[in-house]
């Protein structure tokens, strides 16, 4: 079994050909997630190798015989397994087979995207090893494809889409001193997290009570974690040099990741938590990013600003 010192130092190390395909898989969310909410599970971290060669890595949490991702569906979008190219099968068969050797009964994984590892390898090895497998749609997740310039984009969306878009754009700019500002640096994030969970928690009630103390802490480290890689962003968009909206993008693999936003309601009319939205989509075209994820969820934003549905999936496989 490893650590996380020994997850960190495989994901840095460019001579291992494991895939880590989206954030939620890499191991400054899963320490983060793990050390925030994850005192009621036990760990299993597992790597399987092959001729001194690691094929694939297995982050689960085990509680009551029954194993899941590290991580929860309240935080995390989607997730799945750290495999090689070409060794699915050989490390899901090695995987199968130690934890039944543990004692686990059950694999609760979600939620997966249709080419994840778990869809297209790993329940075809539990089938061929008599084990019970039974996926189910569970949710859908939007995305976007990027095209060279913000004038491209507005051309993708349909008429009507497109001319809301222009509209509240010039409405906002009619307001009053405007301002686009994108935060990165870790000791800038550590600070303008805060003013981000000021605008989260006012702009539904509902947010406000999901971020408890708690849920902060986990914000906060996350945030630090992921901006000591450069891997988010926060964005800001100021009215009158006062803060009306963010929005939490993570941007890995020339993807962007629309985690979380916020808005101050005083500011609801001129829909800023909708162009801050815009904004980030903008700065994502003008940096080369290939894709914006939406992520889970199918509010109708995102449908307006040009997302398509991905399915989400989970998948239950009975060991015993």
């Amino acid at each position: 079994m490893e650590n996380f010192e020994d997850i960190f130092s495989y994901w840095r190390q460019s001579s291992y050909s494991l895939r880590w395909d989206c954030p939620f898989v890499l191991p400054p969310w899963l320490k983060a997630w793990w050390n925030i909410f994850g005192s009621n599970s036990e760990i299993y971290l597992c790597a399987v190798r092959h001729a001194q060669e690691i094929i694939g890595l297995a982050p689960l949490r085990i509680i009551d015989q029954s194993a899941a991702f590290i991580g929860s569906t309240d935080v995390c979008d989607y997730q799945d397994f750290i495999v090689a190219p070409g060794k699915g099968d050989a490390f899901f068969s090695v995987l199968l087979d130690h934890l039944r050797q543990q004692g686990i009964l059950r694999l609760d994984l979600k939620a997966l995207r249709p080419e994840s590892r778990v869809l297209n390898g790993l329940t075809g090895v539990a089938r061929n090893k008599s084990c019970d497998v039974s996926c189910h749609p569970m949710d859908v997740t939007l995305e976007l494809d990027l095209p060279p310039t913000w004038d491209d984009y507005l051309l993708m969306l349909t008429g009507k889409q497109r001319h809301e878009v222009r509209r509240k754009l010039r409405r906002l700019e009619e307001a009053g001193n405007i301002r686009y500002r994108v935060v990165e640096d870790v000791h800038d994030v550590r600070q303008e997290i805060e003013t981000f969970f000021e605008l989260f928690k006012s702009s539904r009630e509902d947010k406000e009570v999901f971020m408890t103390d708690e849920m902060a802490f986990f914000f906060r480290s996350m945030t630090e974690a992921m901006a000591s890689e450069k891997m988010v962003k926060l964005y800001f968009l100021d009215v009158n040099e006062k803060p009306a909206a963010s929005v939490i993008c993570f941007d890995y693999n020339s993807r962007a990741y629309l985690y979380n936003n916020g808005f101050d309601i005083n500011f609801s009319t001129l829909s800023v938590g909708l162009l801050c939205k815009v904004f980030s989509i903008e700065d994502s075209i003008k940096n080369g990013r290939q894709k914006y994820d939406f992520l889970k969820g199918s509010e109708t934003y995102k449908y307006r600003l040009g997302g398509r549905e991905v399915s989400l999936y989970e998948c239950k496989i009975q060991l015993s």
